[in-house]
């Protein structure tokens, strides 16, 4: 059902929006429009990207998981996808994938629905320099390897 909507429903009511926008302003302009608003996004998308980038960047360096930033990320090549298909209701959706409230509802209506593992449940150790889960299990400690000096 989602190929049905994605393939077939979406092209059709982009086409029917199309045509009932360049019957009211003109087609130039409807072409106009579209690819402005395609320029637009993809200016947009470049700004939140770099900025995106620098939120994961301060997460991981606090010692945090990114996962509301690495989503961000996701929702911003969505948004990217939708604003470089021509037409005004993929537009509109990659234009609402670029505020940033939006993404948090959507984010958090996702979240809701879904049970997400993070790599904060496995404890770790700040003052280990590979920032890797601790393991009950594993007991540290040094060994010496000693050779037996006689030899038959």
């Amino acid at each position: 059902m989602p190929l049905l909507i994605i393939f077939i429903l979406i092209p059709f009511i982009e086409i029917m929006v199309f045509m009932q926008v360049g019957d009211a302003i003109g087609i130039g302009t409807t072409l106009l429009l579209a690819l402005l608003t395609a320029i637009l996004g993809g200016f947009i998308i470049k700004y939140q990207g770099v900025f995106t980038i620098h939120a994961v960047r301060e997460s991981i360096a606090q010692g945090k998981t990114p996962v509301a930033e690495i989503f961000d990320g996701f929702c911003l090549v969505a948004a990217g996808a939708t604003l470089i298909t021509p037409g005004f209701v993929t537009d509109t959706i990659g234009f609402l994938l670029l505020i940033p409230p939006v993404r948090a509802a959507l984010r958090k209506a996702l979240s809701s629905k879904m049970n997400v593992a993070s790599s904060e449940q496995f404890h770790q150790n700040p003052n280990d320099p590979y920032n890797s889960r601790q393991d009950s299990n594993v007991i540290e400690g040094d060994y010496e390897r000693v050779e037996d000096d006689k030899k038959s």
